[in-house]
């Protein structure tokens, strides 16, 4: 089960949240769902150098609130806030509401992000650079900042093959099976000459042994935290938009045998 599910959504409402917070009703949810869909490709395309990783959208009584995970958020912000007012205002175009509000949260660690990760791998073979060296820099950097384990697979005309094949490099340990694994998955492409390559990236970032904030937006450790859509308009979080180790033991491993 664990090989064939998405491990994002296997783990949904066990040790992740929804990207979607919202009620619909019969008549309006299918409105609602092509309008996050219309939302997160539109961002997707128009800041495309962002690094964005994420895109959380909730909805209360009139009012829409998108929260941009990314490991820039400089290029989002734009000079004095410039660049978030236009998409703010193209937003409003898009989904027709006058209550709309951007907040945008930076990846303090990207090297532990499956999306952006995935995307670096997918620019660097887009610039011919060989997929067996960058796959490695990735593997390297991301085991660097304390993953449990990573696995990246690519699949296509690898390096211009006029047969398609896949590969899978793998370092640690990646147990999909385990739902208390926090393992983070994303599947991205690299569009060559040849056509396009797919590439998968499995992170796993160690056990969650205790409760966990499913809100996707919540920032903090066991002794509290604050969400990131506070009242007050637009705002960006100082300290980061990751949250690691907000359940683990003290020593940072987990299920250890006792000596």
């Amino acid at each position: 089960m664990g090989q064939k599910a998405n491990p994002i959504g296997n783990r949904l409402g066990i040790i992740r949240g929804w990207e979607s917070n919202w009620y619909g009703s019969k008549k309006d949810y299918a409105t609602k769902l092509i309008e996050d869909h219309k939302i997160r490709t539109y961002l997707n395309a128009r800041i495309s150098k962002g690094g964005i990783a994420r895109i959380v959208i909730e909805r209360t009584l009139g009012k829409l609130i998108t929260t941009i995970h990314t490991s820039k958020p400089g290029i989002i912000i734009g000079k004095g806030g410039g660049e978030v007012d236009r998409i703010k205002e193209e937003l409003k175009k898009l989904t027709g509401k006058d209550d709309v509000q951007i907040n945008i949260l930076e990846i303090r660690r990207p090297e532990l992000d499956a999306t952006i990760v995935g995307d670096t791998i997918a620019r660097q073979i887009e610039n011919r650079i060989n997929y067996k060296r960058a796959i490695k820099m990735a593997i390297a950097s991301t085991l660097r900042m304390g993953a449990e384990g990573i696995k990246v697979k690519v699949g296509g005309r690898i390096g211009g093959a006029e047969i398609a094949r896949s590969e899978e490099i793998k370092q640690g340990r990646v147990p999909l099976h385990t739902f208390r694994m926090d393992i983070d998955y994303a599947n991205v492409y690299a569009l060559t000459v040849y056509g396009k390559i797919g590439i998968k990236v499995w992170i796993c970032k160690g056990e969650v042994l205790g409760k966990r904030e499913l809100n996707p937006n919540f920032i903090g450790g066991k002794d509290g935290g604050e969400r990131a859509d506070r009242p007050g308009g637009d705002r960006r979080d100082d300290r980061g938009g990751f949250d690691r180790g907000n359940d683990r033991r003290p020593g940072g491993g987990g299920g250890g045998r006792k000596r």
